[in-house]
């Protein structure tokens, strides 16, 4: 194995904790997610247990969060749909190369969410406020959108890195 690459495969411990930390989070925002839609539920027909007014604005901002980060983490497992139906046709190097492209596309993808998605969190998020509570800005609303573009910018360098080790790189049987 070339030594860039064992230099290089020290870091892999930084995308575990960095794929542990974003699943946590969206495991905590599940669970809060449930908590929050059980109690309106039942607060609904329970005279005593109360439905608080923000709860949906704050489920639907919890799930924005899960779905934008979610599908960062699929990126690391590799289970976004693609197209397989003629990998099989195709050299090893070729399909190597075109995940290649793929994941760069993806990768420019998560440069845009970065940019677009916190301008629109500072600018367009930060003039807002949640109709059921006008002291918390809408820009939490719109943060999850820089914040899966980060965690997809990481994700895509590992997966690329991964890429390229392969070429270079015999897989052992």
């Amino acid at each position: 194995m070339p030594k860039i690459f064992i230099t290089l495969d020290k870091i892999k411990p930084a995308y575990d904790i960095t794929y542990k930390v974003v699943l946590f989070i969206c495991k905590l925002l599940l669970i809060l997610d449930i908590l929050i839609t059980t109690m309106s539920v039942i607060g609904r027909y329970v005279p005593f247990i109360p439905d608080p007014a923000w709860s949906e604005e704050v489920v639907l901002t919890c799930m924005s969060y899960m779905a934008v980060l979610s599908a960062a983490l699929a990126i690391r497992r590799g289970a976004h749909i693609r197209m397989t139906a003629f990998d099989v046709y195709l050299p090893k190097t070729v399909v190597k190369v075109l995940d290649i492209l793929a994941d760069a596309a993806v990768m420019v993808l998560g440069i845009i969410m970065m940019v677009v998605g916190w301008n629109y969190a500072t600018t367009l998020g930060g003039r807002g406020f949640y109709v059921s509570m006008p002291w918390l800005s809408r820009f939490w609303m719109y943060f999850p959108v820089p914040l899966a573009g980060v965690a997809m910018v990481v994700f895509e360098f590992e997966s690329i890195y991964n890429h390229i080790k392969s070429l270079f790189v015999k897989e052992e049987n």
